[in-house]
């Protein structure tokens, strides 16, 4: 497969890209909505950044446990339940009076549902694309998550401002519910990808096995920490700067979806494999910058920059299907996409009670620096790696 035309006439490619689209418009919509709602509240850079990738931290849990049912679940299914369930939660964060507890067991809750999500989306992806398109049509749905969250972070911000951040929470829940219909409609009735019940014994076998992979285990540290500790500067925003979040939110998507255009159709082949870690770099570096605490126009411009680099997800993404077994697609990209979401809140955790103790500019420095030299650590030992793999 090597055109976006090619992708579009594929039968259900179309309806499973725009449910898609609709669920990051609701997320990125629903996340500033609720940093803002809390950080109004609460006044508070941790809580702020908690509550808009606090969800991501239960992830590790759901992967230990739950995510078996990634291939073992019928894919329309459950992916129409999903968003239904996500609507109902987005809609109970609007609730008037909730307490800051309650609305942390709804984040937390949704978070445990979502750890399952990435599986069965990805894994249909790849059903639907098979391997040799799953690079392209991994690419155009990031380009679309680019565009989207410019679109949902410039109309949340503008809810948030003209109206409330309730309101545009409510906005984001009926977004969820019309994307429930769209796959329902859209996609046909498809077995699960692995026979048997889901359990947490068959996802420890599978995660077991998985990990036992040297190049896999490099691949997801890859994909993991270091994209996981730049996500942790991007939850500052709203505390860096309170009125400008969703313009830095925006530059941010802007940045990401330049880097997967780059990577997903620009670069041939041979050169894309070996940007993986020099893009990685990229990602962290130009944050040092806000060492300065610089304004609103020079932060963005570094902010769309380094975002750039996001699209060496992509080059990891295309080895570990390479390095996977058809049968556990679903599971190691739903693996992938897990331990993503949970470094990307333990991030925002760290980043927000560094700021907490000093500020905004210095804890996005530093979560940048310490990006930079995973990186480095990480390159290091790939180096080290390639004679043993040659010799044998």
């Amino acid at each position: 497969m090597r055109s976006y035309r090619e992708l579009f006439r594929t039968p259900e490619f179309t309806p499973f890209f725009l449910a898609a689209s609709a669920q990051t418009v609701a997320q990125t919509m629903g996340g500033l909505a609720l940093g803002t709602l809390v950080y109004r509240a609460t006044g508070s850079p941790l809580l702020s950044a908690v509550s808009m990738f606090g969800s991501s931290l239960v992830q590790v849990l759901g992967a230990s446990v739950l995510l078996s049912a990634a291939d073992r679940l019928p894919p329309r299914a459950a992916l129409t339940a999903l968003p239904l369930l996500f609507a109902a939660a987005t809609a109970a964060l609007a609730l008037p009076g909730l307490s800051v507890r309650w609305l942390f067991a709804i984040v937390l809750a949704k978070g445990l549902v979502e750890s399952v999500g990435g599986g069965v989306r990805w894994g249909l992806l790849n059903e639907i694309l098979s391997k040799d398109g799953y690079l392209l049509g991994r690419s155009v749905f990031n380009m679309m998550s680019g565009l989207m969250q410019i679109a949902g972070y410039a109309t949340g911000g503008a809810l948030v401002a003209l109206l409330s951040p309730r309101l545009s929470l409510l906005a984001a829940a009926g977004l969820y519910g019309t994307a429930a219909v769209v796959v329902r409609l859209g996609l046909t009735r498809r077995p699960p990808r692995t026979a048997g019940r889901p359990s947490a014994a068959a996802t420890w076998r599978a995660n077991a096995l998985l990990w036992s992979s040297p190049p896999r285990r490099q691949v997801y540290l890859a994909l993991w920490i270091p994209n996981g500790l730049v996500v942790g500067c991007e939850s500052l925003y709203v505390s860096y700067a309170p009125d400008s979040a969703g313009t830095l939110f925006a530059c941010a998507a802007l940045g990401m979806l330049a880097g997967d255009v780059l990577v997903g159709r620009v670069l041939p082949p041979g050169l894309r494999s070996r940007l993986g870690f020099p893009l990685l770099l990229l990602l962290a570096v130009p944050y040092v910058v806000f060492l300065l605490c610089p304004a609103l126009a020079l932060a963005a411009a570094a902010v769309t920059l380094a975002s750039v680099g996001f699209g060496a997800s992509l080059v990891q993404q295309e080895r570990l299907v390479a390095l996977t077994p058809d049968g556990l697609t679903g599971h190691a990209l739903g693996l992938h996409s897990a331990g993503m979401l949970t470094m990307q809140g333990v991030a925002a955790a760290l980043a927000g009670s560094v700021a907490q103790l000093t500020s905004p500019a210095a804890a996005m420095t530093a979560m940048a620096g310490a990006s930079a030299g995973v990186t480095l650590l990480l390159m290091g030992a790939a180096k080290r790696a390639e004679p043993r793999a040659v010799s044998r």
